[in-house]
Parts: structure tokens; C-alpha cells; sequence
């Protein structure tokens, strides 16, 4: 099936990452168990709009120098943007530190948000470290598994392959829904259903709700409120 459409992934942005996975639970049930982050992420700017994107991958190292010499890894550097720039977009990149202990050295910090911004990237999600707190690029959504100080010795390990960052798996071009909350992969086959899925559910969730913030709410209120969101389909 063809990808969907820049305007299709931005219609997901109007929800947050655990609507977009309630909706996945029942569109994708086989799914409900894997496909997100599993471990907390912590956010560059935590008010930031959900992102979708399709994913741009990357292997990194940091702990140790890389066996390569100048000139192959500035190809290898290279080889990564060109990845990154690549339709279709917009882009979430999403990068695996696998070095032992990861994020000993930062990826992530002014000049590689700033250059991600540019070649069209709405944010990226990775196991690695990022700093540069204050001077990093507005509005872009960057999710790390810490805040560190250095570069260290980072280096591209590996472009455009497979990557899985704290339980989330992700190949070049799936697509990755994200917000403060962590991120999780949409099968493109199920962008154009969560929609509809998601107004269904929001609505199932509002006749409980309602009823567990009125005054008079007890048990028999929910009770009826259970079995009246059940009848919604």
C-alpha cells in the first residue's frame, strides 16, 4: 500500500501518544503488548505538540573512539545526513546508543538539533544523552534517556538500519508517533483508521467520566456509566 501523506500524519499530531495507542489497541490488537517505549524518556521541552513522522535510524558509539579513520567517519557522517534529508517527511529520528552504558557521550545538543530542524525533522527519540539545554533548537521535540555533559568519543556506527530504542523497534520510514509521554510505531495501514477509532473511544470515555466528576457519583453511577459507554460503538 502506498505511504500515507504528510497530511495524513498530521492529523495524529491533534492527539497524544496514549490516545494514539488506545487506538492501535484496538485497530492492531496483536500489537497491543510491544511497539512503544517501555523505559521513561526525558523530554528537551516537555510542552511541546505530539510529533509523527516517518523514522530516519541511526547506530551510535560513544565511550570509545571509533576504529575508523577521520575521513571514513566524515563519509559515514555524511552518508547519516543524507539519510535524515531523505523523503518523505516530515522525519522523527530515532537513534540506538549501544555502547554497554549508554549515553557516556551526547549525541544531541545546539548544533545537531539545529541541523535536523533544518533538513526537515520534527524531533528524535533515542536511548543516548543530549545537552545543551537552553541553546538547543526551539521547538524541536527531543526525547533522551539523560542529560549529560560531554560528546565523549560519539560517532555513527551504522545508517538507515534497524533500531530499538528502550523497547521500541523501528526500521528507515516507520512511522513513530511521539510526545512527552515516550513514542510508539503506527503500521501505516492504521493511520487513516485512528481517527474515527479515537473519536469512538473519546467518546465511550466521556459518559464515565462525566459521571465520575458529578457530585453524586457512587458506585451504581458507575455501574450504568460502564454498560453505557459499552453500548457505544
Amino acid at each position: 500500500m502506498p505511504l500515507p501523506t504528510a497530511e495524513d500524519l498530521k492529523v495524529l499530531t491533534q492527539w497524544d501518544t496514549p490516545t494514539i495507542c488506545n487506538a492501535l489497541e484496538e485497530i492492531v490488537p496483536e500489537r497491543r503488548g510491544h511497539g512503544f517505549t517501555t523505559e521513561p524518556l526525558v523530554p528537551l521541552d516537555p510542552d511541546l505538540s505530539p510529533i509523527c513522522g516517518f523514522a530516519r535510524t541511526a547506530l551510535i558509539r560513544a565511550a570509545e573512539p571509533p576504529a575508523e579513520s577521520a575521513e571514513e567517519q566524515a563519509l559515514k557522517r555524511t552518508a547519516y545526513y543524507e539519510h535524515v534529508a531523505e523523503a518523505p517527511g516530515p522525519t522523527i529520528v530515532v537513534i540506538q546508543d549501544i555502547d554497554p552504558r549508554p549515553g557516556i557521550g551526547a549525541f544531541w545538543g545546539e548544533v545537531q538539533t539545529n541541523i535536523h530542524k533544518g533538513l526537515g525533522s520534527l524531533g528524535a527519540v533515542t536511548n543516548g544523552s543530549f545537552r545543551d539545554l537552553k541553546d538547543s533548537a526551539r521547538g524541536f521535540n527531543l526525547l533522551g534517556g539523560k542529560v549529560g555533559p560531554s560528546h565523549a568519543y560519539v560517532h555513527v556506527v551504522d545508517v538507515a538500519c534497524q533500531v530499538t530504542v528502550f523497547g521500541l523497534t523501528v526500521s528507515p520510514n516507520d512511522i513513530v508517533h511521539a510526545d512527552h509521554h515516550g513514542a510508539v510505531m503506527v503500521p501505516a495501514e492504521a493511520v487513516t483508521k485512528i481517527p474515527d477509532v479515537v473519536e469512538r473511544l473519546v467518546r465511550k470515555e466521556k459518559v464515565i467520566l462525566d459521571a465520575a466528576k458529578a457530585p453524586d457519583f457512587n458506585i451504581d453511577k458507575l455501574k450504568a456509566a460502564m454498560q453505557g459507554a459499552k453500548e457505544i460503538h
